[in-house]
This record gives structure tokens, sequence and C-alpha cells, in this order.
């Protein structure tokens, strides 16, 4: 059973990061917001830079420009406001950088889609904070037990030419036990209705490792191992939210077709 060098780096990255996300989380609002803001805007560079694109600057400020403001509007009025600005940022970032204006958008779309639905979901209300709690635990566990358990158990790969390291046994290992911690929390937090948030945590599960294998192909077109040497140990922040960018945006995509006033509640309470 061989678990790697950069064990040790991942547990030490790990120890830093998970508690500055909890405190930020238990607190809430600007803070909170401000912590996710910054991590897109991070995400936003990475890709700009493995995609090697035209017009950097530019890049940079009208996409961060949007993502920006789609976290202030995040905190301070309705989610579809929020989207409305990143749309609007991602389009003039294909306009700005018109010979890879797919890659310009896309870029947009992903750091957004790792830094505001947390934002979203958090909100104000009282459960905020366990759909939060809720969305790590599905997707932090999904990672840590398909981590391990394809490590220990092996067998036939994933996807091997993407991500060689992946398994069928790390996948099916993490999503189980992922499905069943997004249950844990969901239960101690007080959710009446466990049955449907047993299919969601399955769905955010595989959404997570999805987005994992996606980046990692984006990463590949590019020739490109790690988005950068951000976090020892796990690379870049791309690399860390991968999953859980794919996750959360099917998370808050539900929640608010389900109260888009409340999304937390739309997403907890079936």
């Amino acid at each position: 059973m061989h678990f790697g060098s950069d064990l040790g780096h991942r547990t030490l990255s790990a120890l830093v990061l998970v508690p500055l996300v909890l405190a930020t989380a238990w607190y809430g609002g600007i803070p909170f917001a401000i912590l996710w803001v910054a991590a897109g805007l991070l995400v936003l560079n990475e890709w700009a830079v493995i995609a090697r694109l035209d017009h950097r600057p530019v890049y940079l400020g009208l996409g961060g420009l949007g993502i920006v403001a789609g976290g202030v509007l995040a905190v301070t009025s309705d989610p579809t406001w929020a989207f409305s600005a990143v749309v609007l940022g991602a389009a003039a970032c294909s306009l700005a950088v018109p010979r890879q204006s797919a890659w310009a958008m896309a870029g947009v779309l992903v750091a957004a889609s790792a830094a505001l639905p947390v934002v979203v979901l958090r909100g104000s209300s009282a459960l905020g904070l366990s759909a939060v709690l809720y969305l790590c635990a599905v997707v932090w566990a999904t990672d840590i037990f398909a981590y391990f358990t394809g490590r220990a158990l092996g067998g036939p790969k994933l996807w091997p030419r993407v991500s060689p390291n992946k398994t069928w046994s790390g996948a099916i290992g993490g999503t189980l036990l992922g499905t069943l911690c997004g249950l844990a929390v969901a239960y101690v937090s007080g959710a009446p209705a466990l049955l449907p948030l047993a299919g969601l945590s399955l769905l955010l599960s595989i959404v997570s490792q999805a987005g994992d294998l996606a980046e990692s192909a984006f990463k590949r077109l590019f020739g490109v191992k790690d988005a950068s040497r951000l976090i020892p140990g796990h690379g870049g922040l791309l690399d860390r939210l991968d999953g859980f960018a794919a996750a959360a945006l099917v998370a808050v995509v539900v929640a608010v077709l389900c109260n888009a006033g409340d999304p937390a509640t739309g997403l907890l309470l079936w």
C-alpha cells in the first residue's frame, strides 16, 4: 500500500486551509465572501496562465471585475444578479480575447463557479452554515476517500489517458463515503427528508469527481501538470477547487430552483 510522497504536504496544507474555510464559514458575511472572491481571482489567473490567453492584463481585469461584482451582488442582492454580472464579465472577456474566446469565457465561468455558489448558499439564513458544511462534507469526503481507497485497493484505471492515478475503486469508495458524510451533516443539521438528500449527495459526489477529471483533461491539453505551485502537495487553487466548483454550481442551481429566496433552505429542506 503506497500513499505517495505528497501525502505529508497535502496534510499540512489541509491543516492550514480547512480551519480558515470553516472559521470564515461560521462567521459568514463579508469576510466569507472576500475569501471566496479572492480564491476565484486566483483561479482565474491560473486558468489564464495554463491556457496562455492573449491580452492577459485586460482579461484578468474584465473577468475579475465580473467575479467581484458577482460576489458583491451575491451578498447584497438576488443570486440571479450575481449570475448576470458573471455572464457579462465572461462575454466581455470573449470579446477582449477573440482568438481564444471560448477558453476566455470558460475561464471566467469556472473561476466564478469556484467562488460564488458557496457565497450564495451561505447567505444570511439560519441554514446557511449547514448548507456550506454539507457541501464541503460531500466534496472533501469524496476527495479524501477516493484517494485512500484508490491507493489501498488499486485496480482498473478510471481514465488513464487523462488522470493515470485515478481508479474505479477510488471513484466508488469516494462516492459512497462522500454520500454518507453529506447525509451525516444533513442529519445533524435537522434535515427532515434524508432520502432526497441521499440522491443529491450521490449526484454532487459524482459531479465533483467529474469536475476533477475535466480539469485534468484541460491541463493535459495544454501540457501542464499543476495549475500552479501555490499549495504544497496540491498544486494550485484550480487543482484544489476543480471538483468543488462543479459540485457547488450544481448545488446552487438545485437550491435556487427549490427556493430562490433562501437557497440554503432549498438545498437542505425537501
